[in-house]
């Protein structure tokens, strides 16, 4: 029984969710040969304040219009 959980920063609509749910889910059928009745994906979000990259918040981040991180 696998149990997948995917942790993003709020602001996902409930059809991008879904859209992971289903994605997630028809990976582990295709490459493990998993069974989707008994595969559980969990999204958890975390408030904007409360992830952090490179040193700054990701609020601080978007508000700055830079989200992308380079790896320089």
């Amino acid at each position: 029984m696998p149990y997948v959980q995917v942790n993003i920063t709020e602001g996902a609509t409930v059809e991008q969710k879904a859209q992971l749910v289903e994605g997630i889910t028809d990976l582990l059928v295709k490459v493990l040969d998993k069974n989707p009745a008994s595969t559980q994906v969990v999204i958890k979000e975390s408030g904007t304040e409360n992830w952090g990259i490179a040193g700054k918040t990701v609020k601080q981040l978007r508000a700055e219009g830079s989200t992308k991180i380079s790896s320089k």
